[in-house]
């Protein structure tokens, strides 16, 4: 693909389930090697985001690109070109920790050459490589985490999504993920990243603060806070949705 193209791309993306509006005319852009997080409480429209940009639902209007797929048109193009962390994990707990490294690295295609150096740095990058055996389910929720970001990353994908990625877990288990993400994007690789943890908003290069469907504040977290005069992600969000809530009356 283009290198001088973004690696996303969303322009007046809208999603409709029946009269409800789950994304709402949203526009953006996602820089190749960026942290880039859509920051928003349940509902606000991230995962549905996140599903169209992966090619698993369809936008009712609009357009997204990623890798300069076009999503709506290509979708199996483009889950080719990405990796895809869901919420719950998407991990077998009835597989051991290899058999579902394994079976990922099958599901992805990855090269019969390259299948045994992949699982080695899953292995690694997850600290599992002496509990290779053990079953899935009795992994405690960080392991599972850190498990399915290796799984995600087997085909070496050049964007990542991950979705609501560290819900449940210790903030131990959350800062240790956070230090792989940044260690993806030092390699080159772009993660679009969804949360609702304010602490964690303040690790993204770009942020977007999104609520019932659109996005309310877009750029750096500091640069977000600076602009308002406010000391926090929380204060940040807070106002930016009293200012929608002004001009919508």
């Amino acid at each position: 693909m283009n290198s001088g193209e973004p690696a996303v791309a969303i322009d007046n993306l809208v999603k409709r389930f029946g009269d409800f509006v789950a994304v709402d005319h949203v526009f953006c852009r996602v820089d190749r090697g960026e942290i880039f997080g859509f920051l928003g409480p349940n509902g606000a429209g991230k995962s549905t985001t996140i599903r169209i940009l992966c090619g698993l639902l369809t936008p009712t209007e609009g357009e997204a690109r990623v890798d300069g797929l076009d999503v709506g048109r290509e979708p199996e193009k483009v889950r080719q070109r990405i990796g895809y962390m869901s919420q719950k994990f998407s991990l077998y707990d009835d597989l051991t920790v290899e058999e579902n490294i394994d079976f990922f690295s099958g599901v992805y295609g990855v090269p019969a050459d390259k299948a045994a150096g992949r699982k080695d740095y899953a292995l690694r990058i997850s600290g599992l490589e002496a509990r290779r055996r053990t079953m899935t389910r009795l992994l405690p929720g960080g392991w599972k985490q850190r498990l399915a970001l290796g799984c995600a990353v087997l085909h070496e994908p050049p964007i990542l999504f991950l979705d609501e990625p560290t819900s449940g877990v210790d903030p131990i288990a959350r800062r240790g993920f956070w230090d792989l993400i940044y260690e993806f994007a030092a390699g080159g690789q772009t993660v679009f990243v969804t949360t609702h943890y304010m602490q964690e908003a303040e690790y993204c290069h770009r942020l977007a603060l999104m609520n019932q469907g659109r996005i309310i504040a877009l750029g750096p977290p500091n640069d977000l806070k600076r602009e308002r005069g406010l000391g926090s992600m929380e204060e940040v969000f807070v106002a930016a949705i009293e200012a929608e809530e002004a001009r919508d009356q």
